[in-house]
């Protein structure tokens, strides 16, 4: 099956909840399409018309980039669609003008984002949430 990415497009809601339940077991939990609508771009990968892969390019309206929610549907990993994905989207924040794209990831992701050309950096965080 050959995978083809595009850029920007805008899947239907019910399209993100099939992809969100396979990546991160739950569903969607915000209005992606007004996110989309906001970011700088995003990429997704589609296996014939069945949306299979996402990132997103959020940004500060400047000069950083940010990428987020970047997912693979489960029966699709191990084959090279995630990172083809975040390359597409370090070319896109290139292309729309980004001087720097940051990503945050769970220590078990070092090795893949490191491979895309990513570089340690110290960072600090805060949960509003508590």
């Amino acid at each position: 099956m050959t995978v083809v990415f595009r850029t920007d497009p805008f899947p239907s809601v019910a399209e993100f909840d099939v992809l969100w339940r396979g990546a991160w077991g739950a569903q969607v939990s915000h209005d992606l399409q007004s996110v989309l609508k906001r970011s700088l771009g995003h990429v997704c990968a589609y296996a014939d018309d069945r949306l299979v892969g996402f990132v997103n390019v959020a940004w500060d309206g400047g000069v950083h980039a940010f990428i987020l929610d970047t997912c693979v549907d489960p029966d699709f990993r191990r084959q090279g669609i995630a990172t083809d994905l975040v390359r597409q989207a370090i070319e896109l924040a290139r292309e729309r003008g980004a001087y720097w794209l940051h990503v945050d990831f769970e220590p078990h992701l070092d090795g893949f984002y490191r491979g895309c050309g990513f570089k340690p950096t110290a960072a600090g965080l805060v949960d509003l949430r508590s």
